[in-house]
């Protein structure tokens, strides 16, 4: 077979996603142009639903797979190669009227992170994830897997300025609310009843300050002594969930 292992990005202007959830959740998005299916048979009939009698599939077995994608990566059976979904401006979501919060990611570049997000933003009904386009992780099938399918769902705008793209979305009504373990207060605390923009910044750097100053309000998680930070994608998890609760 053809192709090289890698992150997911199989050529210029397209990428290939691999797992069940990833894959299935993508050739059920009217969004998504789809190239190619790599798969078992196996893979084809873990789908819910049947493809149309002229999706371009190939069957193959598991150790051709293997070679599609990132070393050991858990391909499922299932390899599809598609472009990548159309970029999303962040006009579009401030005048959607949601009511989910935002997600600002300052320079988090782990696509393992940046799916993680992405899966629980999408679980907890964020609004969409907002991201410098230079510093953080193309579409790829590292960041598809780790997100099961929920880059599907929930909108990812890329910006060119982050400090930018916050004045724009408090104009809108949202309140930017900055993670970080040297707040006083707690985020319980801070947390108004309108609409909320969570920002949360790289781990180690954490935010930068010109992406501080543009924060209504800092706030770190209660978490004990023992153990001095969470990981970014634990610490979105549970800031989404505390907006949610409110």
């Amino acid at each position: 077979m053809k192709g090289g292992r890698g992150s997911g990005r199989a050529s210029t202007g397209q990428v290939r996603l691999w797992g069940r959830h990833a894959v299935e959740a993508a050739l059920k998005n009217p969004d998504r142009v789809h190239r190619k299916l790599w798969a078992t048979r196996e893979g084809i009939e873990s789908l819910d639903g049947d493809l149309p009698a002229d999706f371009p599939v190939e069957y193959a077995d598991v150790a051709d797979l293997a070679r599609l994608v990132a070393k050991d990566a858990p391909h499922q059976g299932l390899v599809l190669e598609c472009v990548p979904l159309e970029d999303m401006h962040l006009d579009e979501v401030l005048v959607a009227n949601t009511a989910g919060p935002l997600v600002i990611l300052d320079q988090v570049t782990d696509p393992h992170n940046v799916g993680a997000i992405i899966r629980s933003a999408a679980a907890f009904g964020a609004a969409a994830l907002v991201t410098q386009d230079r510093h953080a992780p193309p579409e790829s099938g590292v960041l598809a897997k780790s997100a099961s399918g929920a880059l599907e769902a929930l909108p990812w705008v890329r910006v060119v300025n982050l400090a930018r793209a916050l004045e724009q979305i408090a104009e809108a009504g949202f309140w930017r609310i900055g993670l970080t373990g040297s707040a006083d207060a707690t985020l319980a605390e801070a947390l108004p009843e309108g609409p909320v923009a969570l920002v949360l910044g790289a781990e180690g750097a954490g935010m930068r300050q010109n992406i501080e100053s543009h924060c209504d309000a800092l706030a770190r998680l209660p978490i004990g002594d023992l153990i001095e930070s969470l990981n970014v994608s634990n610490a979105a998890a549970i800031a989404l969930y505390a907006t949610a609760s409110r």
